[in-house]
C-alpha cells in the first residue's frame, strides 16, 4: 500500500499567545490548514479530541466543514475518547459528516488519554466503567454498519423488527481505527477488524528504541488481523513530530527540542515517548527513513504546532512534502481541480 501522510492538530488556543487566540480561531484555522494541505498534496487532515481544555473537542461539525471545503483529502480523528460519547448519536453525526465529505472520513476512536477533569465522562452523563469505551465502540460500529439497534414501536409495544440509525454512509464501517497504546490492545484491534492508530507514546517499555517497540506492536496487530480471517487489508498509522529547521524563527522556537526517546510515568504505567525529528531537512530525511515503525505503517500523521497559525504550518508541511517525505516512498496526492 502506498504511503500517505497527514497532519494531526490539537487545535490549541490561548488568549495571550501565538496566532490562535480563541476557539473560533482554532476551528477556522483548522479548516484553512486542511484546504492548504490538500493544495500541497498532503493526504490527510486529522484532529485530536480533548475535553475541558482549550483544544478541539467536538469533532463532527469541524470534520463536516472540512469535508465541504475540500474534495480529496482524508479527514479524521486521532482519537475520539469513547468514554464521552453516546454511540448512537455519534453514529448519526459520523454518517452525516462522511456523506458531506463524499466518503473520506477516517475515524480514530479509543479510550483516549487522561483528561484534566475529575470524572469528566461522568459529568457528561456516562459511566466510568473501564470497559465502557470498548462496549460503546462495538455498538457504534454495529450502528454505522446498518444493524438494527432499537425495536420499532408497535402501538406502544416493542415490535420484533429493529430500526437502524439514519443516515447510513456506505463503507464507513471499514474506516474505523482503534487508537492503541500497547501491544496487547493492538492485538485486540486486529482481532476486532479495526485499523490501527498508534501515536507518539506507548504505555509500556521494553528498553528498546520507540520505533522498534512500535514496529513490534504493528507486527502483532497484523498477525492478529490475519489469524482472525478479515477479508480486507488493514491500515496502520503512526504519529510523529517532524519540525524542519529552515529559518531563524524555526531555530528559535524548536532548535532545542530533544531528538531522543523519553521514558516516564503516564496513566499508571512506565511509558516510552517517541523522539521528535528536529533539524535540517536533509538530516531529518535520512533519520526518518530509518524509523522502523514509519516503514511498517502506511499512514504517517505529522503533529503540527497549531498555535503558530495557518501560514507557518502550511509552509512546514510543504517543506516536509518536498524534502523529507519522498525518502519514505511518499508522493503527493494529485492536486484538486480549482473551483469554478
Amino acid at each position: 500500500m502506498a504511503k500517505k501522510i497527514g497532519f494531526l492538530s490539537f487545535g490549541a488556543w490561548h488568549p495571550g499567545g501565538g496566532l490562535t487566540h480563541t476557539g473560533a480561531d482554532a476551528l477556522r484555522q483548522t479548516v484553512e490548514l486542511a484546504v492548504a494541505a490538500e493544495e500541497i498534496g498532503i493526504d490527510g487532515a486529522f484532529v485530536r479530541v480533548h475535553h475541558f481544555a482549550r483544544q478541539l473537542a467536538s469533532p463532527f461539525p469541524l470534520l463536516a466543514a472540512i469535508g465541504v471545503k475540500t474534495s480529496q483529502i482524508e479527514i479524521g480523528t486521532g482519537v475520539i475518547d469513547m468514554r464521552y460519547e453516546n454511540p448512537l448519536y455519534m453514529a448519526e453525526t459520523a454518517a452525516a459528516a462522511d456523506l458531506l465529505a463524499g466518503g473520506r472520513l477516517q475515524l480514530g476512536v479509543s479510550r483516549g488519554s487522561p483528561e484534566p477533569a475529575w470524572h469528566g465522562a461522568e459529568a457528561f452523563g456516562y459511566s466510568l466503567d473501564p470497559g465502557e469505551a470498548r462496549e460503546k465502540t462495538a455498538l457504534f460500529r454495529s450502528a454505522i454498519a446498518g444493524t438494527g439497534v432499537v425495536p420499532a414501536d408497535m402501538g406502544g409495544q416493542p415490535g420484533d423488527a429493529k430500526l437502524p440509525i439514519q443516515p447510513q454512509s456506505p463503507g464507513l464501517a471499514d474506516r474505523i481505527w482503534w487508537g492503541s497504546g500497547t501491544r496487547a490492545s493492538a492485538v485486540w484491534a486486529g482481532e476486532q477488524g479495526m485499523n490501527l492508530m498508534s501515536s507518539t507514546l506507548l504505555l509500556e517499555d521494553t528498553q528498546v528504541p520507540f520505533d522498534q517497540l512500535q514496529a513490534e506492536q504493528i507486527a502483532l496487530f497484523r498477525e492478529a488481523w490475519s489469524k482472525a480471517g478479515h477479508a480486507r487489508e488493514p491500515r496502520v498509522s503512526v504519529s510523529r513530530s517532524v519540525i524542519p529547521i529552515t529559518s531563524d524563527l524555526d531555530r528559535r522556537l524548536f532548535g532545542g527540542d530533544a531528538n531522543e526517546d523519553q521514558v516516564g510515568w503516564l496513566d499508571g504505567a512506565i511509558s516510552r515517548f517517541g523522539r521528535s525529528y528536529t533539524g535540517e531537512p536533509d538530516r531529518i530525511a535520512e533519520e526518518f527513513a530509518g524509523d522502523a515503525a514509519v516503514q511498517a505503517a502506511d499512514t504517517i500523521l505529522l503533529t503540527v504546532p497549531s498555535q503558530l497559525g495557518v501560514d507557518y504550518n502550511a509552509t512546514m508541511l510543504e517543506t516536509i512534502a518536498r524534502e523529507i517525505a519522498p525518502g519514505i516512498g511518499w508522493s503527493p496526492m494529485t492536486a484538486p481541480a480549482p473551483a469554478r
